[in-house]
């Protein structure tokens, strides 16, 4: 009895919780910690986008059970704003669902689709719910790189011919949790060409579809002719709406994948909120400058970032899309791995950061930093990291045994 149950023996222990209980003492302990590890949106949700949630939820008849597959017209608002965006047609009826963000969407559809067995290709280093949600549903995972150039692509055919069975599908995420790397719409076009020849499908996570710097929106990979024979792509209105706690997101794509979906959800969940999914409506429908405005916000973020870091010694890119910078540890810290350097930073600087390592094993040479800060205490965090990165010895820092545990 005392055994650990099957499912839960297959999960690794959560590296971010190292770093949270470290947080939370740091907290307890009445220290200022400038949190940049979780990609958290700070700023508040549009105010007409609380306003229609107001107004519908005085209205008692949507207090009853919703639909799971989403109500019509937020399913119809998904497909207007895919077509404005991405001059791409989507059916509501059968092409569109929406799910508990993208990240329920994920998961739900690695249980519709995968037996014992099957064998999944993820980019290393991902967001977690890439591999763990293949994992959790019994699937094997073969890691290819992350990013979108001809390695990427020679990888998968590789895997594609030299793994048995057959993979079933394959992740993407551009613009990329953590890396912030781009896709363009020719790797696409190369990706849907490769996973017909292979007859895989193609999981797209594009949450991040508009936070995009210098004028260079990224693509979707359903612009591809043809794409929708093999892809499901989700979107997120976490961070393009400031809605993160609201949970709402889409799959859209191909019809048999969605029908999966769709079937596997009716058994779990009777959908959002209903007036979430009609406040979902009118943000999709309505006036879109509060996006623009986000995205000013972020890129003014990354710009502080960046200029900050490199003033203090530190060369980290400059991301062209997501909220995140994936920031390379500075050689002299390199011996610690990126737990170990994420402990350090909070300790010695007062900030804290993700590390690499939480997004698989290739990750272990980076951080991640969100920009989910103001710009004071971004300076802020600067200036003590700065200070820390001039005067540390770069000696690792012992865990107390509460933080071990």
């Amino acid at each position: 009895m005392s055994e650990e149950f099957h499912r839960i023996r297959r999960l690794p222990p959560y590296v971010f919780a190292e770093v949270n209980a470290a947080k939370a003492k740091a907290r307890a302990a009445a220290e200022d910690i400038i949190d940049l590890g979780m990609g958290n949106p700070d700023s508040p949700t549009p105010a007409h986008i609380v306003a229609k949630l107001v107004e519908t939820v005085q209205d008692p008849r949507s207090h009853r059970y919703s639909t799971s597959k989403g109500i019509p017209g937020l399913r119809r608002a998904q497909a207007g704003y895919y077509e404005r965006r991405f001059g791409v047609k989507l059916d509501p009826e059968t092409e569109v669902i929406a799910t508990l963000g993208s990240k329920e969407g994920l998961a739900n559809l690695a249980a519709a689709i995968t037996s014992p067995g099957d064998t999944i290709l993820v980019p290393n280093p991902s967001y977690p719910i890439h591999q763990f949600g293949f994992i959790i549903a019994g699937a094997s995972v073969r890691s290819i790189p992350a990013s979108p150039d001809d390695d990427m692509l020679r990888a998968i055919d590789r895997a594609v011919r030299h793994s048995v069975p057959k993979p079933t599908a394959l992740i993407v995420n551009f613009p990329s949790n953590p890396t912030a790397y781009m896709a363009t719409l020719d790797f696409y076009k190369e990706l849907v060409a490769l996973a017909k020849q292979h007859e895989i499908f193609i999981i797209s996570d594009l949450a991040y579809a508009e936070i995009y710097f210098d004028g260079n929106p990224p693509p979707s990979v359903l612009q591809v002719e043809g794409a929708k024979d093999v892809t499901i792509e989700f979107t997120s209105m976490s961070k393009t709406y400031s809605m993160p706690g609201w949970r709402m997101g889409f799959g859209v794509g191909n019809p048999r994948l969605i029908k999966a979906l769709t079937r596997m959800k009716s058994y779990l969940d009777y959908g959002a909120f209903t007036p979430i999914q009609v406040a979902a409506t009118a943000a999709l429908n309505g006036p879109q400058d509060c996006v623009e405005e986000m995205r000013t916000l972020y890129r003014e973020r990354r710009d502080i970032l960046i200029k900050g870091l490199h003033a203090a010694g530190w060369d980290v890119p400059s991301p062209d899309g997501s909220m995140f910078a994936w920031a390379p540890i500075p050689p002299k810290y390199a011996h610690l791995g990126s737990l170990g350097f994420s402990k350090l930073l909070m300790a010695k600087a007062k900030v804290a950061v993700a590390p690499g390592i939480g997004f698989g094993e290739y990750g272990d040479g980076h951080v991640r930093i969100a920009l989910v800060e103001n710009q004071h205490r971004l300076r802020q965090a600067l200036r003590n990291i700065k200070q820390f990165l001039a005067t540390d010895n770069g000696a690792p820092v012992e865990m107390s045994s509460e933080v071990k545990s």
